[in-house]
């Protein structure tokens, strides 16, 4: 009876270091996840316009095809990649930090460019040929989106890597693991919520069988468009902030302190001057210095990437 007893003992004990694991997990993944805000929302602004054009009930099909792939260039390529740069080279991490930080940069800084006509749209987007087969077109979509995908998965998973304290090896993977499942989950059934939002509203306006419901319905149309205007913007600016701090961050940590020292004074200095919440005084002054400094280094890679980079990069891809 003793020895039941005492088995019992060290399942229970077991049982406990085993939530204590999946608690740490848990609270590692999240913190990991937020860090990469700008990736994750640009994610979140691009993916929508992919199943633009096909019939409504193809809509979460594409989506899920999309998530699936998402799914796999995370946990099958990158998540391995990861672990093994990390083991066998993290002196590299800071520096493919700073690259994915750039690229950020570049991608907020593109779209700017854009929208006030520094650059033409029509050059930078790949060149569509025409396709009579809707099952052909939908497959090629989800693979453009899949390839895009790639993308901002790697900048995600590296900037959640080196946000994971130093652990074990099993730690480390299993948190990285629930930050890209936890992402992907998220990020493609907002997606998800976001394109099926105007069906649910038009139904509800159409055939709702309360007056307050068919006038929900109708808001909910005429909001979509606005909401997605709001979440380009909100991502641009999350990319250009998030780029510029991994930028001034990743320099500090290489040797190069001026713009962290430079952006810290003044930050402890406004926030002496006004009184108040100092920490968020900080914080909000440090986001829009980062994302100031993430701008103007993006503007002057937006002739590189456009001339030169993208170029390469659909030789490259086909």
């Amino acid at each position: 009876m003793s020895g039941l007893i005492a088995l019992l003992d060290d399942v229970a004990a077991l049982a406990k270091v085993a939530a204590a694991s999946v608690d740490d997990v848990a609270a590692q993944a999240l913190k990991a996840g937020s860090k990469a805000a700008g990736a994750v929302i640009d994610d979140a602004a691009v993916a929508p316009k992919y199943v633009q054009g096909f019939e409504a009930n193809r809509e979460l099909p594409i989506i899920w095809k999309i998530a699936k792939g998402s799914m796999v260039n995370k946990l099958v390529f990158l998540l391995p990649a990861g672990l093994a740069l990390n083991a066998f080279a993290p002196w590299l991490i800071s520096p493919l930090l700073m690259l994915g930080g750039a690229y950020l940069c570049f991608e907020g800084a593109e779209k700017i460019a854009q929208a006030i006509g520094l650059v033409d749209a029509h050059h930078t987007t790949e060149p569509e040929t025409e396709i009579d087969d809707p099952a052909h077109l939908e497959e090629q979509k989800a693979a453009g989106a899949i390839k895009t995908d790639f993308i901002l998965s790697a900048e995600i998973m590296t900037i959640s890597l080196a946000a994971i304290p130093p652990s074990t090896f099993w730690m480390e993977a299993a948190t990285l693991a629930a930050v890209a499942v936890l992402i992907t989950v998220v990020v493609y059934g907002a997606v998800a919520l976001i394109v099926k939002a105007d069906d649910v509203g038009l139904h509800m306006a159409q055939r709702g069988r309360l007056r307050v419901t068919r006038g929900f319905g109708e808001g909910v149309v005429k909001a979509m468009p606005g909401l997605l205007h709001a979440l380009t913007i909100i991502g641009t600016a999350a990319m250009l902030w998030v780029g510029g701090s991994i930028i001034i961050h990743g320099a500090h940590e290489l040797g190069w302190h001026l713009p962290y020292e430079w952006i810290a004074q003044q930050a402890k200095t406004l926030a002496t001057l006004i009184g108040g919440p100092v920490d968020a005084i900080k914080w909000v002054f440090t986001a829009a210095m980062d994302g100031v400094f993430g701008l103007a280094l993006g503007l002057l890679l937006v002739p590189v990437g456009l001339k030169l980079i993208t170029p390469l990069w659909r030789r490259v891809a086909g």
